[in-house]
């Protein structure tokens, strides 16, 4: 669903020095316009955004996770060729990604988990190479989301937030002091990859025990089944199914579900306490389950948010829906091209 954007938007979103976008005021014209790449482990989307943070344009291609590193960028080609192929491109003047991580966004190289195919892939720089050399930006997509939120969404006049996007993986961004703060990489507020239990599973990261290894979609699932969920007859085995076997109360589903919201909760309370966030905002499309997950999500973390100054730490949904991720990209590309200045306001 595309997100209501209202007229005017004042984003505390603008480039400063140590990583960080800072508060500032750029006035963006209607007629600015920039590309977009959202590349996650499921889909590969792509989108031309004008300065309101409204949608033009879009595009979208599954993304061949498993396959080798060029087969990837191919399918990032052909979305960035049906973008070309708009009448509006010739007024892009930049191009933003927001990439499942890990991210270097100094050496524009990105080396995602649930890509296989991509370790220190220079994604900035093809990127770049096949759109004519337009300026290109890199953020996580955990950043991503969170530039979008803090923009227009759930996060909007929060000084210090977490916002995280759960669903084929787990990432997040952070907002600190009233700033988007995505580390010297770009990898700040990657919480999927906190570990919640030590003795636990082993991660596809290399460490045991991660929020993302017990919280994804693909987790979630593969948790019910192991533990004698079976689907209907449709034979739909996502975690969107078993959110709908939890909700008929599936005592395996609803099981699983409670497994993952503790190790969210737990890495929210972790967060908190390093940090001092008023708000975590939860999105993605495991975050579509609802009380399914919300609900227990906020009893456990009054077991791991203990300290007085992050007992009152709010637990909300994300309100930008599956856009979020094109719109903090085209955040970073506004933000980041030569000219821009010091911030967004629209």
């Amino acid at each position: 669903m595309l997100p209501d954007f209202r007229p005017e938007i004042r984003a505390p979103l603008c480039r400063a020095p140590g990583g960080r976008l800072a508060a500032g005021e750029l006035t963006l014209m209607q007629t600015d316009l920039v590309a977009a790449l959202d590349i996650g482990g499921t889909k590969i989307a792509g989108a031309l955004v004008d300065g309101h943070g409204r949608i033009v344009v879009r595009a979208q291609r599954p993304t061949p996770a498993r396959e080798d590193g060029d087969t990837v960028m191919r399918a990032v080609e052909g979305v960035l060729g049906e973008l070309r192929g708009a009448p509006q491109w010739g007024g892009v003047t930049a191009l933003g990604i927001g990439s499942a991580g890990p991210v270097d966004a100094s050496a524009g190289t990105v080396s995602p988990v649930n890509i296989h195919g991509w370790r220190g892939f220079p994604l900035v720089d093809r990127v770049r190479a096949a759109t004519g050399g337009l300026p290109v930006e890199l953020i996580g997509d955990g950043v991503a989301i969170t530039a979008a939120e803090h923009w227009q969404g759930a996060a909007r006049g929060h000084d210090n937030a977490l916002c995280m996007v759960v669903s084929t993986g787990v990432g997040g961004g952070l907002v600190l002091g009233g700033r988007l703060h995505a580390g010297p990489t770009g990898n700040a507020g990657h919480i999927g990859h906190i570990s919640v239990d030590l003795d636990g599973e082993a991660c596809p990261c290399g460490s045991h025990g991660c929020v993302e290894r017990i919280a994804s979609g693909p987790n979630i699932a593969r948790r019910a089944l192991e533990r004698g969920w079976r689907p209907g007859p449709d034979g739909d085995t996502s975690a969107a199914a078993v959110a709908a076997a939890a909700r008929a109360g599936d005592p395996v589903a609803v099981a699983s579900f409670e497994r993952a919201a503790r190790a969210l909760a737990a890495g929210i309370a972790a967060t908190a306490t390093l940090v001092e966030i008023d708000i975590a905002v939860i999105g993605g499309g495991v975050a579509n389950a609802g009380d399914v997950l919300l609900a227990p999500l906020r009893a456990a973390l009054k077991d791991y948010a203990t300290l007085s100054f992050v007992q009152h730490l709010t637990v909300a949904p994300a309100v930008m829906g599956t856009d979020a991720g094109l719109v903090g990209a085209a955040a970073a590309a506004l933000t980041g091209r030569p000219g821009a200045g010091a911030g967004l306001a629209g």
